[in-house]
């Protein structure tokens, strides 16, 4: 025992070491990023203090102009250009270029930029937050938890594991090759695509962003049209962070449009992430498929939340409530079907209504309501098309929030959160994503139903099961087809940047997030080298050297048999016939065996 505790100090002392390292901050400098077109201090300019009323009978398109607003108020933000084909295209070759440079660039500079976009967002997360809610009506608080935190964590993931995973990756050789080395190696694509939407606007453009740079590549993003405001400042910041590093001009690019941009943009570069509906989704792999290039699609869902009649009803109901509601009922990823155990069905329902009931929307920057603005023109109307639905075939309204100040010509921004009960898979609210702050609960009687009902949908992004056994919630969950679950808590998953994340079916397909995510913007190479080169490399046995001689083919089933075998016997038995065949001299197959 006495010569194990030398290693155990060490051991102890490269701890302490550890922890004190940790305790050093790096040195990271800090960015300026002008700010002053976007902070509302009241001394903006007539042209962008007005009420933005949307043009009748016209398309912004044709204007060749996206223009901006705060959809709580409906005030005019600005406008930015909405890009031709060729101007994309342009884009793109100067992302080419930059991107050839960056590719060689080290893991340590990668670092850093990280670092000091980490350093700036932690500093400004109050400005982050305050344009993300200008810009899409989600409250602060829901701004935080779903663009602040997650893009910190996946910053803090690429920086502790992003290398790691990006290094080649060393796999066995097998039985024929074993004086071979295998590995898989990992190489930048060249010009990364991607069309994010509008629910979450920093998270979204980062996202792929981080992704995409930390691997070596180049990307250029197209922001949501509903978005571009937002999307134009963060994209200073990255610039800012670039400039700090050193990072070529032009390796990652913010461009703003409609339709035709984004399918200039589908048709430059050398893969695709796209984050949307599912029928832009079908036309961008429609694009894709004529420069076959691979495709990530993340178009939403229509997750199932699962409760079990052994849970702790009052606690499942609030997180059942947030995760209906959150991000001012804008549902990435949201919970839009809830399934609970006829047994506490009545008590659950009465828990969710009485929490409901005391949520009220507002302007989300007054700081004192639990849901702003709908982002989107005249999707309220689309939300109450699906209530009105599901209430002329059997449904009833159990409790609807309150309205706070709300301004006049901007009602119909907003939409009260509803409780739904009596509802059943005939009624679209059960069927299409609704994207808004609705909860129709359904019955369920046995596990096995409620798995079904689950699975009874085109969507398959993720799920939530709560049950008082985790054994049985985890049984449940594995039987449901989608891409995330979460047992006995809800969208924790995206909070763990080590997982992929990404759907089945119409939620799509490819994965962001962790190191699948990380890898999917790579070129993925199968390299196999000589493990003892010089001294040992591949001969091609003589009786299968051209021209072949006439004992070859059962020369090679004797090979195949000893390496692949599964008798001992049968193995050593063809190992003899082999050495046989090589010592022996062959005539080729067409003549005789020489003597």
């Amino acid at each position: 025992m006495a010569f194990l505790w030398p290693l155990i100090v060490l051991a102890f002392a490269y701890a302490i070491c550890r922890f004190l390292f940790m305790l050093i901050p790096p040195n990271v400098p800090s960015i300026d990023v002008d700010a002053s077109d976007v902070l509302d201090d009241g001394n903006q300019t007539q042209e962008n203090s007005y009420i933005y009323v949307p043009p009748r009978g016209r398309t912004q398109q044709a204007d060749r102009k996206v223009r901006c607003y705060e959809p709580a108020t409906m005030k005019y933000l600005g406008h930015y250009p909405a890009l031709t084909p060729v101007e994309v295209k342009e884009r793109v070759a100067q992302a080419r270029k930059a991107q050839k440079i960056w590719a060689k660039s080290s893991f340590k500079q990668r670092r850093q930029f990280l670092r000091i976009l980490l350093n700036y967002i932690v500093k400004h997360q109050q400005l982050i937050c305050e344009i993300s809610s200008r810009d899409t009506g989600k409250t602060m608080v829901d701004a935080s938890l779903g663009e602040i935190m997650t893009t910190c964590e996946k910053i803090t993931w690429l920086l502790s594991e992003g290398e790691r995973w990006l290094k080649p990756e060393y796999r066995s050789s097998g039985r024929s090759m074993i004086y071979k080395k295998s590995k898989v190696e990992f190489h930048p694509l060249g010009v990364i695509g991607a069309i994010v939407s509008w629910n979450y606007p920093f998270h979204n453009i980062f996202n792929p962003m981080l992704a995409a740079v930390f691997s070596g590549n180049s990307i250029v993003i197209k922001v949501s049209e509903h978005a571009s405001w937002s999307g134009c400042f963060y994209f200073q910041i990255i610039q800012s962070a670039l400039a700090a590093v050193g990072a070529p001009e032009n390796l990652v690019e913010v461009i703003t449009g409609f339709a035709e941009t984004g399918e200039a943009l589908v048709s430059s570069v050398d893969k695709m992430i796209f984050v949307g509906s599912p029928g832009v989704g079908k036309m961008i792999m429609r694009n894709a498929s004529e420069t076959l290039i691979p495709v990530t699609l993340e178009l939403g869902g229509k997750d199932a939340f699962i409760v079990c009649e052994d849970v702790d009803v009052d606690h499942v109901a609030r997180i059942a409530v947030r995760a209906a509601l959150q991000s001012s009922g804008q549902n990435c990823a949201g919970a839009e079907r809830f399934y609970v155990h006829r047994n506490i069905y009545s008590s659950f329902v009465s828990k969710v209504a009485k929490i409901v009931k005391s949520v009220s929307a507002g302007p989300p920057l007054a700081g004192k309501y639990d849901m702003g603005a709908i982002c989107l023109q005249e999707h309220s109307e689309k939300l109450e098309s699906l209530v009105n639905d599901a209430l002329d075939k059997g449904a009833n309204i159990v409790v609807r929030g309150s309205f706070g100040n709300i301004s006049e010509g901007a009602v119909d921004q907003f939409f009260p959160p509803t409780v739904i009960e009596n509802v059943d898979h005939t009624m679209k609210l059960m069927q299409e994503e609704a994207f808004g702050p609705i909860l129709p609960i359904m019955k369920f009687s046995t596990d096995e139903e409620a798995v079904r009902l689950a699975n009874d949908s085109r969507y398959g992004l993720g799920c939530a099961v709560f049950s008082g056994s985790q054994r049985r919630a985890k049984k449940i969950a594995s039987q449901i087809h989608c891409g995330v679950v979460a047992i006995n808590d809800f969208a924790s998953n995206y909070l763990c940047q080590s997982l992929p994340f990404g759907g089945v079916k119409d939620s799509g397909f490819g994965r962001f997030a962790g190191v699948e995510g990380l890898r999917a913007c790579c070129l993925v190479k199968s390299v196999v080298e000589d493990r003892w080169w010089p001294f040992v490399k591949t001969i091609i046995p003589k009786p299968i050297q051209y021209p072949v001689a006439e004992n070859s083919f059962e020369f090679q089933e004797s090979l195949v048999e000893m390496f692949y075998g599964l008798d001992i016997w049968d193995r050593l038995r063809a190992l003899v016939n082999v050495l046989k065949f090589l010592t022996e001299q062959h005539s080729p197959a067409t003549g005789k065996k020489n003597d």
